[in-house]
């Protein structure tokens, strides 16, 4: 029967109420940027297009023979080059066995609420859409608030926060983080914190939550969520960790290894190696900085005007028109980019301009922009 489910189950998009899946909505405009005569420029989603270190291809590659069962905890190597990684670049200490890789951070995203078996989720009105599925698959209620006043008395199981943030590249200073952390201890929430761009700061300097500056010295709590998409390009490789409150993350290793949720055994010594080296990171990050700054005078002499974008690799933007003309205005030229709407109402006069274009595709941007 049309509209039924398979027997006495209900369709899981139903149960989930889950939404479209947003870039599908695109098409049409990316349709029109792909007839441009000079071919499309993709600024819509962020993907990495350098290519990934010679060091890091060769890890994975001395580690292809690998026929058993990889560890869902990571190998030692592993955690130590992790740890070794925050110390060194972001004046964090963990032990290492407090380290659990994850399968893209996005993963750990959606599934986190269930791993805590949360009935609240808080996280940004602007956000990384992954935060609200994560707590529709959970069947926690979403709450969409960027101050703790409004959330009332009801117990918040978990609230994201998310720095450098995605869209829009706006950082949280350490005291606001203060402020969350000890509104969250008094009432017995996790905060879990989005640091896939740290390692992007341009005109301010982004902070871990697990920094002492923030956390006074005590993970209690609290969990940081890293990836090496952007910062290695190993989008492709699926290479993320968590770490924090020992407590937190014993438990969700625990979860882990009963679900099967295990980093392959290549990937492992292929992300040992990228955090291992800080000489690719700090290359990758100059050819950032370059094509950020061709992009963003192009946008404002166009009648762009950028806001926040501080860190990131993003560009949050607005002529002052509703997002989807601001995209299909783009999409003329050729220049396809995210309607901010995909991100939370508040979103709904902005679009996102990813830089992550090759140097030749971002030069296209800037002589259509003109």
């Amino acid at each position: 029967m049309p509209g039924a489910g398979y027997g006495n189950v209900t369709p899981w998009r139903t149960v989930n109420n889950l939404p479209d899946f947003p870039w599908d909505k695109l098409e049409p405009y990316k349709e029109r940027a792909l007839a441009h005569p000079g071919g499309i420029v993709d600024l819509s989603v962020g993907t990495p297009v350098d290519s990934v270190p010679q060091a890091v291809q060769d890890a994975l590659a001395r580690a292809a023979d690998s026929p058993g069962y990889p560890l869902t905890h990571g190998t030692k190597a592993l955690r130590e080059a992790a740890a070794g990684w925050l110390r060194r670049r972001h004046g964090v200490t963990v032990d290492p066995r407090d380290v659990l890789p994850v399968i893209g951070s996005k993963e750990f995203v959606a599934w986190l609420p269930t791993y805590l078996g949360a009935r609240r989720v808080v996280f940004p009105e602007l956000a990384y859409p992954t935060y609200d599925v994560g707590a529709r698959l959970a069947g926690a209620v979403a709450t969409a608030a960027d101050g703790t006043l409004a959330l009332g008395p009801e117990r918040v199981d978990l609230m994201w926060v998310n720095s450098p943030g995605n869209p829009t590249g706006r950082v949280l200073p350490a005291q606001h983080l203060r402020k969350v952390v000890a509104w969250a201890r008094e009432r017995g929430t996790v905060v879990a914190s989005d640091e896939c761009y740290i390692e992007l700061g341009w005109e301010e300097e982004p902070v871990s939550i697990l920094h002492p500056d923030v956390c006074g010295g005590s993970h209690e709590g609290l969990l940081a969520v890293h990836s090496l998409s952007k910062r290695s390009n190993l989008a492709g490789y699926r290479a993320g960790f968590v770490t924090g409150d020992p407590v937190l993350v014993k438990r969700l290793l625990e979860t882990r290894k009963h679900a099967g949720m295990i980093m392959p055994a290549p990937v492992q010594a292929a992300m040992t190696a990228a955090l291992s080296d800080d000489a690719h990171a700090d290359r990758q990050r100059e050819l950032y900085s370059a094509r950020r700054a061709l992009l963003r005078p192009a946008l404002e002499r166009a009648g762009w005007r950028v806001d926040h974008s501080t860190a990131g690799l993003y560009l949050w933007a607005s002529n002052g028109q509703s997002a989807r003309d601001q995209v299909a205005k783009l999409s003329e030229i050729g220049i396809l980019v995210a309607p901010g709407e995909f991100y939370g109402s508040a979103g709904e006069r902005h679009v996102r301009v990813a830089v992550t274009a090759t140097d030749e595709r971002i030069g296209a941007a800037v002589r259509r922009l003109q």
